[in-house]
């Protein structure tokens, strides 16, 4: 259940409250990804120790190792995993872009060839809503079409209609279970074409789902087109329910996107830019591999106190170009609780209405 809290008088920025089953989720939210059941180089203390609220999985590749079945038997993915915090579950629909050339779309569903042993298997929506409800999510995601960039308009019509039909399909699903408080959201598609994606948030506010999701942003197009996507459609959906930005974003981004109505988020950026060596300030970003940090005594931001403070530049730099897999454990550590400090802020100043000027002032005072 979503709760809104309060609204901002001078944007669609909103303050609330998301009840799970493992947990109250204080939005807006940035949700660390921990795709094959754990985040990357870290422990779920680690993660915990960042503040962060809720982390993200995926269905098709935990489908496909070591398989839903087995992870229910072992408890579902909290126990599997340890981690008592909730969890959201994406359908499988990236994957329907990222690997194009090894999927087969039908009306029934998506034909896969897998990445890992080239074997064969079939994802319907039902099945989608299967093996996410197998593996415990606290938050499923419906089985959508997330179309590549760009697209001619015709074929995004298409899509959407077939988007539109699944989300109806997984829905039906849903219900027939018993998901205890577990949710379920509809995923908004529609490339950079602003009248179908609209289209979209309209008929899918009308299936009533617990929650709602952007999808389809970041996979290629301008970060102007990204934004503008997310602008379009937010409103249109309801607002007595929760909005998710799939797969963003960048700090400055993520900030617009709370202007907009957007409540969580979720994104690589933070570990992957880590294990290369890139961590996240204030003042924006720094790369630990340049030479002038070499003899850095200083932490990599002094003004945000966590684990990784007790480190140097110059330690962290060490690590990096002694190719040791600490330097990316630290850096991420460091990263998430950024982006865990960056939503607490937002939180705090939408309850204050002063987040558009903040955000204003936080977003000129990145140098990237």
């Amino acid at each position: 259940m979503f709760t809104l809290l309060k609204k901002s008088e001078q944007s669609a920025a909103r303050l609330g409250e998301l009840s799970l089953p493992h947990g109250i989720v204080k939005t807006p939210v940035f949700m660390p990804v921990g795709t094959q059941a754990t985040v990357k180089g870290l422990t779920p203390e680690q993660i915990k120790t960042t503040g962060a609220q809720i982390i993200l999985s995926n269905t098709y590749h935990l489908n496909l190792r070591p398989g839903s079945a087995l992870i229910e038997k072992l408890g579902h993915l909290h126990n599997f995993m340890q981690w008592d915090k909730p969890i959201l579950t994406d359908s499988g629909g990236f994957q329907v872009f990222s690997l194009a050339a090894l999927r087969k779309i039908k009306e029934d569903g998506i034909d896969f060839k897998s990445h890992l042993d080239g074997s064969n298997f079939f994802l319907s929506p039902e099945d989608c809503i299967r093996i996410q409800r197998e593996l415990g999510s606290d938050i499923s995601m419906v089985l959508d079409e997330c179309i590549a960039w760009p697209s001619e308009k015709k074929d995004v019509e298409l899509s959407v209609a077939r988007t539109l039909r699944w989300a109806k399909r997984c829905l039906d699903k849903y219900h027939s279970y018993k998901f205890d408080g577990r949710l379920l959201f509809g995923i908004v598609q529609g490339s950079c074409f602003e009248d179908i994606r609209v289209h979209c948030a309209k008929e899918l506010a009308k299936m009533d789902f617990p929650g709602y999701a952007i999808g389809g942003v970041s996979v290629g197009e301008p970060e102007e087109e990204m934004l503008s996507q997310v602008n379009c459609c937010a409103g249109f959906l309801p607002e007595n329910k929760p909005r998710y930005v799939m797969g963003v974003g960048t700090p400055q981004q993520l900030l617009k996107m709370i202007s907009y109505g957007a409540d969580m988020f979720d994104c690589v950026i933070p570990t992957r830019l880590a294990r290369h060596g890139t961590a996240f300030t204030s003042t924006g970003q720094i790369n630990l591999k340049n030479s002038i940090y070499k003899d850095d005594p200083n932490p990599i931001d002094p003004t945000l106190q966590n684990y990784t403070t007790n480190f140097s530049r110059a330690y962290l730099r060490h690590l990096i170009m002694s190719n040791e897999s600490l330097a990316g454990t630290l850096i991420s550590i460091h990263n998430i609780h950024y982006f865990q400090d960056l939503m607490a802020q937002a939180r705090s100043h939408i309850a204050a209405d002063t987040f558009e000027s903040w955000s204003s002032s936080y977003i000129k005072g990145l140098s990237d």
